[in-house]
């Protein structure tokens, strides 16, 4: 019998296709402010400084360094080597691919599917970068820390902004338009930064939204 069983088994040829990834330029404007807050290259420091220290960090009750509002600014910045300010490519990318949910495609599937590429790397710590266009002023904000500790913040605001995002996608499940549309849902109803809509701890302060000036090729 086994051997019978062994005789029916066939063989069948398993054709894939190559991948025929596309890339378009989309041109896209701001329309509300885009907030950053970038995890600070001093606050990753003193966090590894007390790590490094273990048993003989600083009792509590020692004194508090000076707070430099202008170093909180700088330091709230993502900026490339180069020296411009931008936002990490993967906001975009997270916000098509969290965008899927209102149109029914899979967000796994998108996660295989859909890219944006990087204008740069960031300086301190090596995230790929889309060069944001616009001129930014501080922004001083009360929050409350994890304690409850109500604390002020300071972080830059682009008041009107722009940026180019090139995305890269298989031609294969999307077509040119579709992913227009995708990245649109993206920017009127996702958002990217500091208090977008899609916020994983509230709803939002109204900020990161975007419109789509048309694809550049």
């Amino acid at each position: 019998m086994k051997k019978e069983a062994e005789k029916q088994v066939s063989t069948k040829l398993v054709e894939i296709k190559a991948p025929n990834f596309k890339t378009v330029v989309f041109r896209i404007v701001g329309k509300t402010p885009l907030v950053m807050n970038k995890f600070s290259k001093k606050a990753r420091e003193a966090i590894k400084a007390t790590q490094q220290a273990g048993s003989q960090r600083k009792k509590r009750g020692a004194p508090k360094e000076a707070k430099d509002f202008d170093a909180c600014y700088e330091a709230a910045f993502h900026r490339s080597k180069e020296g411009w300010p931008g936002v990490p490519a993967s906001s975009f990318r997270a916000a098509m691919i969290s965008a899927c949910r209102l149109t029914g495609f899979a967000m796994t599937m998108a996660k295989l599917t859909l890219f944006v590429e990087a204008d740069g790397i960031d300086v301190d710590e090596g995230t790929p970068l889309v060069r944001i266009e616009g001129d930014p002023r501080p922004l001083e904000m009360a929050v409350r820390n994890d304690s409850g500790v109500c604390d002020i913040r300071v972080r830059p605001i682009f008041e009107r902004w722009s940026a180019e995002v090139r995305v890269r996608f298989d031609g294969d499940i999307f077509s040119e338009q579709s992913v227009a549309n995708l990245l649109m849902r993206a920017g009127l109803q996702v958002g990217i930064g500091e208090g977008r809509a899609d916020s994983k701890k509230s709803a939002g302060m109204g900020w990161g939204a975007f419109a789509l000036g048309g694809p550049r090729k």
